[in-house]
Formats: C-alpha cells, structure tokens, sequence
C-alpha cells in the first residue's frame, strides 16, 4: 500500500489559539511532528494541511510539504480530505491511502505510523485504521480531551465518546480502557465518501469525526500502540509535553541537532 501522511493544523483551536506554532524546545509544535511522521517508512511522503498562512509558510521554511485548504473545516478529517484532493491536483498522481496524523501529537513515534499501515493492510475490507492505546489512570479515563473508543472481539472500533466508556457504573471489576490516538489511515475511496457524508448525530453530541464512520456503517480497524504519549490540548499540556522530552527524547535530539 502506498501511503502518504497528512497533518492537519489549524491556528484557531477554541480550546488553544495558536497550538501549532507553540514552541517546544525552541521549535513550533508542528514542526515536531512534521520530523517525526516523516521518519516512518511506510509513508511515501509527508504534508501539512492548514488554512493559516503563518503554518503554511513555517513549513515551507523548513523544506516541508504544505498545502493551503478551507477555512471552514470543523472537523480534521474534512480538511484531510480537502488536502487529498489538493495534493492530487499538485502532484498530479492519485493517491492510495492518507494516514492522518493530528498536529497536536509532538511525541509520537514513527514506528507506529509503519504499525497501522500495516495493520490496514490485514484488513482490506475496512473504511480506515486508527491506532489506540491503554488508559492507565482514572484521570485520563475522565478527560474529556481524550477520546475514548470500545472495541469488538475482533478489534474493530465499536463506539468512541469523549465520556469515559465503557462505564463503570453498575461493574466491579475494571473495564477495558482505551483512548484512540489522532493517528487514522484512511483507504482513498472511503475518506473522499466520508467528505460526502452527512455529519451524523453521534458525532456531533460526542464532537468525534469516527462516527460518522460508524454510524453510516463503515468499519473502523483498531491497531494497538504500545509507546506512551501525550497530546496537547492545553497549555498546561504543552509544559508536560516540553518537560517530557526534554528529559530525554533521543528522536528529538536527533532532528534537533543536539
């Protein structure tokens, strides 16, 4: 499967204005993550999404791949789609597979970019492929930035809320808890039908692009990620993430140059 990243980013996050170019030892949010995602094997190439000409231009100045979309996106996954089609027009070459790779994920590891590719490949039948990973603490299990997901026997994604599900309400014994990653791989044809779609209830009340999947019946694959990482969804966020990496991230020191 031939596979290109996509990172969407916008600087008008409501709960963070101006995420993306927030430093983090020295360098722009998304600058992190762009290094990154372009260390993985399986993506042919890397490009970030924006509507915000300071984004597009800070990705340009360090050799990267941009590409200008709407402004009107609420969601990521309808700017990635946008980007697709762009990139298509740019490079002229159809494109197999997006793998979409939030703007706000400055830890992740590029070997589990590779993971879910080809965990996607093992399952052709399914609309896309979303990496996930344990909850390990009660206070992560009720944030609600992070977004849960409840999976089938058969690890296919069955319902995703901001809530913590599976509720522990009326059971005992712990519950499967697991938060999705924003890393999904999305098969062409699915992500352009997804645009097309029309936003869906559930989406909405939990404010979770993959509903939209789920609710008009198409199948999510879920692939396990095994390195701990952390987003950022707040400024506080930034300073653990900062705090984090600092402490010793050889793959940052690496494209860091220290």
């Amino acid at each position: 499967m031939q596979v290109i990243g996509v990172i969407p980013a916008r600087m008008g996050s409501s709960r963070f204005p101006n995420k993306p170019l927030a430093p983090i030892l020295g360098m722009p949010m998304i600058g992190h993550v762009y290094h990154r995602a372009c260390r993985a094997e399986r993506l042919s190439e890397v490009w970030v999404a924006t509507c915000d000409q300071e984004i597009y231009d800070y990705v340009e100045s360090i050799g990267g791949n941009a590409v200008m979309t709407a402004d009107t996106h609420e969601r990521a996954t309808d700017r990635t789609a946008e980007a697709l089609v762009n990139i298509e027009a740019i490079t002229g070459r159809q494109i197999e597979a997006v793998l979409m790779i939030q703007g706000d994920e400055p830890m992740l590891v590029p070997s589990e970019l590779d993971d879910l590719v080809v965990a996607a490949e093992a399952a052709p039948d399914a609309a896309a492929a979303n990496l996930m990973i344990k909850i390990r603490t009660q206070e992560e299990f009720e944030d609600l930035n992070a977004v849960k997901v409840v999976a089938s026997v058969t690890g296919e994604a069955l319902y995703l809320s901001r809530e913590p599900i599976p509720s522990k309400r009326r059971f005992g014994a712990d519950v499967p808890m697991w938060r999705q990653l924003g890393i999904i791989l999305f098969r062409r044809d699915a992500l352009l039908i997804y645009a097309k779609l029309e936003p869906t209830p559930l989406e909405i009340i939990e404010s979770v692009d993959m509903n939209r999947f789920l609710e008009h019946g198409y199948t999510i694959k879920l692939a396990e990620a095994t390195h701990p990482t952390k987003a950022v969804d707040t400024p506080e966020d930034l300073a653990e993430v900062e705090r984090l990496m600092g402490a010793g991230d050889p793959l940052a020191d690496e494209y860091l140059g220290a």
